[in-house]
């Protein structure tokens, strides 16, 4: 399996959203956020495998990230599942992963520092973790069962990075 982690794009500032009386699930992309994410997808197409399956947070800027890929990429399975939420331990994710049977390619959409929790744990790595900035993406190689220790990085790059793979 490869596994293509993705932070969302660029959303509202938290504090201005929170004037809004609605909960941080709800805060949305930003109009950059969406153009930029884009083009860091048109810079996924380029150096990473044709994913076979998104998985997004149900978080509303994660969830339009991942539809921003899915159609740039021309992707059509696209699932939301709890497991890509803070609050959720990186081995769930490995175990929803783990029964989803053989799937070539994933992309997972998510928050940090969930993420970089995420990947740090299937690198098998402790205290100090991988960090990711809004767009910004790793993709990870995993032979067998996905558990801690598992992955192997393939390569983690930043936002401007990958824009400037689209050009």
């Amino acid at each position: 399996m490869q596994l293509l982690i993705v932070r969302h794009a660029i959303a509202m500032e938290r504090e201005e959203f929170a004037k809004t009386g609605r909960p941080d699930s709800d805060r949305p992309l930003t109009d950059t956020g969406r153009r930029r994410m884009r083009k860091n997808a048109r810079g996924l197409q380029r150096i990473s495998p044709h994913p076979d399956l998104i998985v997004t947070s149900p978080w509303l800027r994660a969830a339009d990230t991942a539809r921003v890929i899915a159609e740039t990429l021309g992707v059509e399975q696209m699932e939301t599942i709890e497991e890509m939420t803070p609050d959720h331990h990186p081995r769930e994710l490995a175990q929803w992963l783990n029964g989803k049977g053989d799937i070539g390619t994933v992309v997972a959409v998510g928050h940090e520092p969930h993420l970089g929790e995420v990947v740090t744990w299937l690198l098998g790595g402790s205290g100090s973790r991988v960090e990711f900035k809004k767009g910004g993406a790793c993709l990870l190689k995993i032979d067998g069962k996905v558990d801690a220790g598992s992955a192997i990085l393939q390569w983690h790059l930043p936002p401007a990075q990958l824009r400037g793979l689209a050009d």
